[in-house]
């Protein structure tokens, strides 16, 4: 999501720019000549980006006209001090903005960013990490805000004019090398990552993906493999999950569950997760099914298999807490009440439950 954060940045900037303009050329041949110079610019930039976007950006309008409305107020007064809150008013509004994306459900900042870049859809992961820029920014804007009302009551016009102007180019330029630096090291953290394979629904791979980007809300569907394993006596086993397991801790689940690794076959992983979870080795298998399972944080295509072979079993891996076999009377007693994992229920019920 980073570098989406940063395009939304861009994005803002120019509806600030007929304010630094003003600034500018105010102090070099005053007020007038610089609301002159403010509207100028405001005008370009609409044609400008109506031409090249085909889009009104009612941003840059609104600072213009809003710059205009409080420069003409205080010329009409002679007093300056309605133009010195004009930056401050117009950050107030931002202030509002962001407050309204960052604490509330109402996420105006992510609604801009959907208009402007229509072809990007963020992720619940991506949505909360730039909930926390926005707090930032937030933060950072409202102490500003604070100080540019206090510079025009309280410090002279050369103080005003860098805090309102220089002050805030500063302040934003810091915010977006931190988001470049951010995203930097995301990059980096990602790259090192184990990469999983991003599938169609035929199980066709299409690209790959960190396992944290693939668990993370974006449901990119990538390809797992299930064993279950049944004795003589059609019991089926299955692992309890240890406790510190980030995902359904604590239940019992699939005796073999886990994903296919980037330019892994299938028969390749299904005997290496077997024998990292549950140590069965040598054993055949039988594909019974293909689906789609979709979670609160992932999209999985799930190939499902089974087994009779179950002698070599012993269990020799942190990641499974005890292992054991069930009835299928046992676990049909205990659907819902939360012993299970949704994911072996939903397979146990589809394949297995024969009531």
């Amino acid at each position: 999501m980073q570098p989406q954060r940063i395009e939304l940045l861009k994005k803002l900037l120019p509806g600030f720019i007929p304010l630094f303009v003003f600034i500018t050329i105010d102090e070099i041949w005053g007020t007038k000549a610089g609301l002159i110079a403010a509207l100028a610019i405001g005008v370009l930039e609409l044609a400008w980006i109506g031409y090249r976007e085909k889009r009104f950006d009612r941003f840059v309008l609104f600072d213009t006209l809003l710059l205009l409305a409080l420069g003409g107020v205080s010329l009409l007064l002679h007093n300056d001090i309605f133009f010195k809150l004009k930056p401050a008013l117009v950050e107030l509004i931002l202030c509002a903005v962001l407050a309204l994306s960052a604490f509330s459900k109402v996420n105006v900042v992510a609604l801009m960013s959907r208009r402007y870049m229509k072809d990007i859809e963020l992720s619940e992961q991506q949505m909360t990490q730039m909930r926390k820029s926005l707090k930032l920014m937030f933060f950072v804007f409202s102490a500003h805000t604070a100080l540019v009302f206090y510079a025009a009551f309280w410090l002279s016009n050369e103080a005003w004019a860098f805090i309102s102007g220089g002050l805030f180019y500063i302040l934003f330029g810091v915010i977006f090398i931190f988001e470049l630096w951010k995203q930097k090291r995301t990059q980096k953290s990602l790259a090192e990552e184990e990469q999983l394979p991003i599938v169609n629904e035929s199980g066709e791979v299409i690209g790959k993906a960190p396992r944290s980007v693939c668990h993370g809300g974006g449901k990119l569907l990538h390809p797992v493999v299930h064993l279950h394993v049944f004795n003589k006596k059609g019991a089926i086993y299955l692992q309890k999950r240890p406790l510190n397991k980030l995902v359904q801790p604590g239940k019992w689940d699939t005796a073999v569950g886990g994903h296919i690794a980037f330019g892994e076959d299938l028969q390749t992983a299904l005997q290496r997760e077997a024998w990292e979870e549950i140590g069965l080795k040598n054993f055949s298998a039988r594909l019974l099914k293909q689906y789609v399972w979709e979670s609160d944080v992932e999209r999985e295509l799930v190939y499902v298999f089974t087994t009779h072979d179950f002698q070599s079993i012993h269990l020799h891996s942190d990641e499974v807490e005890e292992g054991k076999f069930w009835t299928p009377k046992q676990i049909a007693q205990n659907l819902g009440k939360g012993l299970f994992t949704p994911n072996f229920e939903h397979e146990f019920s589809t394949f297995f439950n024969s009531k």
